[in-house]
């Protein structure tokens, strides 16, 4: 597999390691994220515990993981590399073939900032990049409502315990804020909705984040869910 790489100075290509099992694959992750001009593959990994060990040397700025791998699935890597017990948390993207819920909600409470089906295309797959590199997340289309209140709303036997309450009460704004991040909105899409800037959209986000202790968007989609927060204002 590849070597590790230096950090690259600010400014630079969005710096992207691929660990999948099939050489195929990572040869067509490669072939069109090394096309993009924002965007560069500076490592390879064929299971996960090279997944994790190159991660961790190399620092890339997003980790593309597939979830079955040999040795360590992509669960397990993504609980090592961006978990609720790592201090330097990495930015990680599953990319599986599998559709199944139990893979979307572990990927996602695993610390995953995004998760992807191989058949969406390669445009959704840089876009899931640059999302998770701008601290943003990305799920694809066909699973995030359904993923999300399918897994929120019954048992999971293997699923963490129910988020705690707020620190304190959201406002009325904050609310509609996630009620769109749960629908599956970008940040653009929920500023022109609601009317307002970019950078308000932002500001709520970081305020519900902190308020919710979630790691990112996703996981406050998921809190959406699980509160009956999730339906369009009436």
């Amino acid at each position: 597999m590849t070597s590790p790489t230096p950090a690259t100075p600010p400014g630079a290509p969005i710096r992207v390691l691929i660990a999948d099992d099939q050489d195929m694959v990572r040869t067509g992750f490669r072939f069109f994220l090394d096309a993009q001009p924002d965007i560069t593959v500076v490592a390879e990994a064929a299971d996960g515990e090279e997944a994790v060990a190159l991660a961790r040397t190399v620092r890339p700025d997003v980790c593309l993981l597939d979830i079955r791998m040999p040795k360590l699935d992509g669960l397990e890597a993504t609980r090592l590399l961006a978990g609720p017990q790592v201090a330097d948390p990495m930015r990680v993207v599953v990319v599986t073939t599998f559709d199944l819920d139990e893979y979307v909600y572990g990927a996602l409470r695993g610390g995953a900032c995004g998760f992807l089906l191989k058949d969406s295309g390669p445009t959704l797959l840089a876009e899931a990049v640059r999302a998770a590199a701008a601290g943003d997340s990305l799920v694809s289309p066909s699973v995030t409502v359904r993923l999300l209140k399918h897994v929120t709303g019954t048992p999971q036997p293997a699923a963490p315990t129910r988020p705690a309450p707020p620190t304190e009460p959201l406002t009325d704004r904050e609310l509609d804020v996630v009620r769109l991040v749960a629908l599956g909105r970008t940040n653009a899409e929920i500023a022109a909705e609601l009317y307002v800037s970019l950078s308000t959209v932002k500001t709520h986000l970081s305020s519900v984040q902190l308020k919710l202790t979630a790691r990112n968007r996703v996981e406050i989609a998921a809190w959406a869910w699980q509160n009956g927060q999730a339906q369009p204002a009436s």
